[in-house]
């Protein structure tokens, strides 16, 4: 063997300590991460931290519950191979083609407790901004927010549709602090309500007349491809509140 050339073997107690910090790794990181968004949440929303922290849990939790609303329908045709047909680009209905079906459903986690919580906030907010200009503000953060999330996101035929993670959490921050005029409660408000409507309208509403021809079983508003952007931008608006 030649001298350049080491091995080293491993005692059962190393495997034990290496076992030990990879679980604790496991275990610490997610515990961390859960932590510090509670404690954003809680002074956006105005709960304790331990309450905070449960609500980010039950919104994580509730990201895998999709709740049915409606089905759409579509006519599929079949291209044969070449040869099968006269012409190559030859397409066939009927017997070749078949009825599509695409299930739309509603996330709870990533569309009803995210809407449920916006509603609280701006009433929350009502409290310290004037009502009127509270809500023309955050109809200008929505609009722009759904405007920049219907141009990034792509729709991909048998995936579905997938918004950009943190474009439309940054432009609802940045819509935050400009017509509230700084950081604080108002702000975060204003920030977190477009990030959800405003992504919610511009990822997956907006797309809606596109899910024929996605071809996907299921498309899920504020689930998959649209939940990811979601819960950054309420973390995000959570840390200028």
């Amino acid at each position: 063997m030649p001298d350049s050339i080491r091995l080293y073997s491993a005692g059962p107690l190393t495997l034990i300590a290496l076992l030990v910090v990879i679980g604790l790794v496991v275990i610490i990181v997610p515990l961390l991460f859960l932590g510090l968004a509670g404690k954003a949440i809680t002074s956006l929303v105005g709960l304790s931290w331990l309450t905070a922290t449960a609500l980010v849990i039950l919104i994580l939790l509730c990201s895998f519950v999709d709740i049915p609303m409606w089905k759409v329908r579509r006519e599929t045709i079949r291209v044969p191979h070449s040869g099968m047909g006269q012409f190559p680009d030859e397409v066939t209905t009927g017997e070749g083609g078949g009825l599509w079906e695409t299930t739309i459903a509603v996330n709870l986690g990533g569309a009803i407790l995210p809407l449920v919580l916006s509603v609280y906030l701006l009433d929350r907010a009502s409290l310290v901004m004037s009502g009127d200009m509270v809500y023309l503000k955050v109809l200008a953060g929505i609009l722009l927010v759904a405007a920049i999330a219907y141009v990034t996101t792509r729709p991909m035929v048998g995936v579905g549709i997938r918004a950009p993670l943190f474009i439309p959490g940054l432009t609802a921050l940045l819509c935050g602090v400009l017509l509230a005029g700084g950081p604080g409660l108002s702000a975060g408000v204003i920030a977190f309500v477009s990030a959800t409507v405003g992504t919610l309208l511009g990822a997956n509403i907006a797309h809606l007349y596109r899910v024929g021809d996605l071809e996907v079983p299921r498309f899920s508003i504020g689930g998959a491809g649209t939940f990811g952007a979601i819960f950054i931008g309420c973390l995000l608006s959570a840390l200028i509140a």
